[in-house]
């Protein structure tokens, strides 16, 4: 059944191999995928800051498809080891929004329901 529905989605979206790959446990989208999911279905997103320092942000998107509105958040902290980190990266505010949009269009689209998480929510998902 799931096999089904990644298929009706690669076909609906215009996915390729390049937006789409196998993780350990899941379905991991790029950032390429989620912009065109994001294009296909005409999804607004708007953003809040709720926390922006040095090493640690917060940002919260509003995603608006008709008269849906979803709200979630992605953030983003920038520890003194790897371990102690979300991200590798000092961009912190651009990181969370990066992973605040991924989360919105997912949760706007259904797509968490089928196991698929965007590649920005965690260096655990990025392409090896």
């Amino acid at each position: 059944m799931q096999v089904e529905k990644l298929k009706e989605m690669y076909k609906k979206y215009s996915l390729d191999k390049s937006d789409v790959f196998k993780h350990q446990h899941y379905i991991i989208i790029t950032r390429s995928g989620i912009e065109k999911v994001m294009g296909y279905e005409k999804i607004d997103i708007t953003y809040d800051v709720i926390k922006c320092e040095p090493t640690f942000a917060v940002i919260k998107a509003y995603a608006k498809k008709g008269d849906k509105v979803i709200e979630t958040f992605g953030s983003a902290l920038k520890g003194a080891s790897f371990k102690d980190s979300s991200t590798n990266t000092w961009y912190v505010a651009e990181m969370a929004e990066k992973r605040a949009l991924s989360r919105a269009v997912l949760k706007m689209t259904g797509l968490y329901e089928l196991n698929i998480f965007g590649e920005d929510e965690s260096e655990d998902f990025k392409r090896k």
